[in-house]
């Protein structure tokens, strides 16, 4: 049988994530938002104001906790990450996402560094200490979505080599703490570029080169700057700012993924991340279900009876609550598969169908949350209207999905020897004289 049973490990992941998201996380947008609220505030100013509780999460351990524990990190299998991420964003999206964040600049490191780059580059991740910011640095003002498109431009950031160094040209945009908090940049960017090579697709062309704020600072001021900060619709104390490299030098030793790997590494990274949308929309469906409940259970309207007990308000509560639950195991289903097997288009298309079934649901829900309160939602005072720019962003970042994430599946479908249904069954079973080829169990209990 399958087990959804979460081990005691697991469940201690829970209760720890929910202990800091209590402490820290659950008066976060009032600080931010008055940051932003003051004369003269730049809209910077939100991301600046919640550096104490992103320093209180590396204290807590949940910037170690994002490093796989091979490499010194406290970090588990990708389903430990899922249940992270699912509650912190039931509690608050902002400044979570600067702290998740940094978990996904360093996952190209995880996945291609060499045991030296690893040893060199995440030294102050598992320190425990201070306010260290990782991005992965991709998305260009231009669009991204056909980075490595036969016959389109591919990226306009490039790479060139000089001597002992790489000479890094082209703009970035939206890449969370890529920044850092002074404007100087996140401590450790992985940055996505193409390294023009005679002879070489473009898809063959794309690299990963690792900059650091040490090789930031050993340039002149103009070669890494911060155009704008430009204003969001949700997520509204995240740090992606509009930034330029110009003629930025970096060692040839920061080469993280040479051309003919670096596609690949961006493609397997993206993948896992887009699964952790699906938690999150499962995080932000939590707070509507819970903040709409808790109102029909209270408020009469007027009436003689609850509104719990009005079928309309009990309907729209059941869908929530729906999506809320399909969601989640179509999450934990993604990252058991990713987990066994990443590279995968098992693993691919079940992480893909989590982002937009999660982040689709998550607009859905927040939409019936408001229909549910009706007017009052017109205030503040609840949070539905605030959620609902922060869901709007889910569908849309971590790759489109329409531009990005469906044509991914499309490919997967177009596939020779496409199995619609080995993700839920494994392998279709072969039948060899009248009898299947398949494993079994024997009856066993497997998770997963």
């Amino acid at each position: 049988m399958v087990n959804f049973d979460l081990s005691d490990t697991q469940q201690g992941v829970r209760t720890a994530v929910q202990s800091f998201a209590s402490t820290h996380l659950r008066n976060a947008r009032s600080i931010y938002e008055t940051a932003g609220s003051q004369p003269h505030a730049e809209w910077s100013s939100r991301f600046r104001s919640t550096r104490p509780i992103y320093r209180a999460a590396v204290e807590a351990g949940l910037i170690k906790a994002q490093i796989p524990q091979p490499l010194g990190g406290n970090g588990g299998p990708l389903l430990d990450a899922a249940l992270v991420v699912e509650e912190m964003y039931s509690v608050e999206t902002s400044a979570s996402l600067t702290i998740l964040g940094t978990g996904l600049g360093l996952t190209p490191l995880f996945m291609a560094g060499s045991p030296e780059l690893q040893e060199k580059f995440l030294k102050p991740f598992l320190s425990g200490e201070g306010e260290p910011l990782a991005s992965l640095v991709f998305s260009e003002p231009a669009g991204s979505a056909n980075y490595a498109e036969e016959g389109g431009e591919g990226f306009g950031t490039v790479a060139v080599e000089d001597g002992e160094d790489y000479v890094i040209s082209g703009e970035k945009i939206w890449a969370t703490n890529s920044g850092g908090w002074d404007d100087r940049g996140a401590d450790l960017q992985t940055l996505c570029c193409r390294i023009p090579s005679p002879g070489l697709s473009i898809r063959e062309q794309v690299a990963i080169i690792v900059v650091t704020r040490a090789d930031i600072a050993s340039n002149s001021t103009e070669a890494f700057r911060v155009l704008s900060h430009p204003q969001t619709v949700g997520h509204t104390a995240v740090n992606g700012p509009h930034i330029r490299y110009t003629n930025l030098r970096v060692p040839r030793s920061n080469l993280l993924a040479p051309p003919g790997k670096g596609a690949d590494v961006i493609d397997l990274t993206f993948t896992a991340s887009a699964m952790l949308v699906g938690a999150m929309g499962v995080g932000i469906m939590r707070q509507v279900f819970d903040t709409t409940l808790a109102w029909a259970k209270e408020e009469k309207r007027g009436s003689h009876e609850i509104m719990m007990k009005k079928q309309s308000v009990a309907d729209l509560l059941i869908k929530i609550k729906i999506r809320c639950e399909a969601t989640r195991a179509l999450v934990w289903k993604a990252a058991c598969a990713f987990d066994k097997a990443p590279g995968s288009p098992v693993a691919a298309e079940l992480c893909y169908e989590a982002k937009i079934f999660g982040s689709e649901s998550a607009v859905d829900s927040v939409m019936d949350g408001i229909n549910l309160v009706g007017v009052s939602a017109y205030s503040r005072t609840y949070p539905l209207g605030d959620l609902l720019q922060d869901a709007i962003v889910l569908p849309i970042f971590d790759g489109g999905n329409v531009g990005v994430r469906r044509r991914q599946i499309e490919k997967i479908f177009a596939m020779h020897g496409y199995d619609a249904w080995e993700a839920t069954f494994g392998r279709a079973a072969k039948l060899v004289n009248g009898h299947s080829t398949a494993n079994t169990t024997n009856g066993t209990s497997t998770k997963c």
